[in-house]
């Protein structure tokens, strides 16, 4: 029982590939070490779909079983994190089916990093802005949204992209270029144009 610690250690050096392969096969250490590696990006991914921490959790949760489920069928050429994507993505679109509307949700007072440097009038302005921003973020249209996450937040390539969503790369340039300007009309309309350049 003692190597065990030091088997996820290990398991948590390699890469995607062959760990997805060995939890393919049923080794739940290598499933772990992946969990480890890749929770905190599909939250954050669904967390900014969603608009709720709650459902955020619960479709992380539902991520990794379903991910867990499907590994024996997992191909190595589909990259894990694109293929772990577009699991969480199929079920953000689903909740937000359910839903029909796309909640607007005040942020989370512990997901703004406080730099202790400005004045409080500067800080209350930052804490504004983001809100603004994260609003308008959630008045896109899911497609627009999640395309913005993947190259934005999560620093997707196009080509990455394009596999997680099953879509042309051409197309994710243009959806990346409408959802651009449709979030920049959002936050202005936000602000009253306020901070335009």
């Amino acid at each position: 029982m003692e190597c065990q610690p030091q088997r996820v250690v290990s398991a948590l050096n390699e890469g995607d590939t062959p760990l997805a392969a060995r939890a393919g096969r049923g080794d739940r250490q290598a499933f772990t070490a992946l969990v480890r590696r890749h929770q905190d990006g599909v939250f954050r991914f669904l967390l900014r779909m969603t608009g709720s921490r709650d459902e955020a959790m619960d479709l992380t949760q539902d991520t990794f079983m379903k991910a867990w489920q499907a590994l024996p069928q997992w191909q190595p050429q589909a990259q894990f994190r694109t293929w772990l994507l577009q699991i969480a993505r199929n079920g953000a679109l689903d909740a937000l089916r359910r839903k029909s509307v796309v909640a607007f949700e005040a942020l989370d007072e512990d997901a703004v990093i406080v730099d202790h440097g400005p004045t409080p009038e500067e800080r209350l302005h930052t804490r504004q802005r983001f809100g603004q921003l994260e609003e308008a973020l959630r008045r896109l249209v899911p497609e627009h949204r999640e395309v913005l996450l993947l190259r934005e937040v999560e620093g997707l390539s196009y080509a990455q992209i394009a596999a997680t969503l099953r879509i042309e790369e051409g197309t994710v340039k243009s959806r990346i270029a409408r959802a651009r300007s449709a979030l920049l009309a959002a936050t202005r309309r936000a602000t009253g144009g306020i901070g335009d350049e």
